[in-house]
């Protein structure tokens, strides 16, 4: 696949790192309004609810592991819980269900990990939204930032690879996108197939 795109970056990068903590996940329905002005439904619902008193913010996106089905989710922080510990989320229901919980058990334990790598770097998030509509039966549940290479004067590729997980299987894509550093626009990005 070949899309030709045009967008400015005003995302600020991330200057901290963190290891990941044991957490406990219990899930929502969402609502109309959030703390972060960003609807449950971003991010096809893989969102999140977080402690006010978390290192935690609004847009930020998480890498929550469930040991007990070994599944993961990537989930963009969208709302704050009062009253909640620093190590406690409040998943999306899809969220929930993606990593194979029965909404039932209510809370279940986790491991969350900040994911500052993907937000720092320039065009990683963006290509995470379009391999999620690009392949609408899968989920981002992963990724790896594969390198930045200056191609021209006014061309800088970054390349990604994103693992995407369906009931039936996993697969890995991978993306590249070319953009201009001094107008911060992208020329181009593709996403393919990879053997896995």
């Amino acid at each position: 696949m070949y899309f030709p795109y045009q967008y400015y970056n005003p995302r600020t990068n991330y200057d901290w790192r963190q290891q990941p903590i044991r957490g406990q996940a219990s899930w929502t329905t969402g609502g109309s309004v959030t703390q972060c002005n960003i609807p449950w439904s971003d991010n096809e619902f893989l969102t999140v609810a977080v402690s006010p008193n978390s290192l935690y913010t609004c847009g930020q996106t998480l890498k929550v592991d469930y040991p007990q089905t070994g599944r993961e989710v990537l989930v963009e922080v969208v709302d704050t819980v009062p009253g909640y510990p620093p190590n406690k989320i409040n998943l999306h229901q899809k969220a929930f269900e993606a990593l194979g919980a029965n909404p039932d058990m209510g809370i279940i334990n986790v491991m969350i990990t900040p994911s500052p790598e993907l937000e720092q770097e320039q065009f990683g998030r963006y290509l995470v939204e379009v391999a999620q509509v690009a392949y609408p039966m899968y989920r981002v549940v992963d990724y790896q930032f594969l390198g930045r290479e200056e191609v021209a004067s006014n061309r800088v590729k970054e390349s990604y690879e994103f693992t995407l997980a369906s009931p039936q299987e996993r697969i890995k894509v991978r993306g590249n996108v070319i953009y201009n550093p001094q107008t911060n626009r992208v020329i181009s990005f593709d996403l393919n197939e990879v053997e896995s």
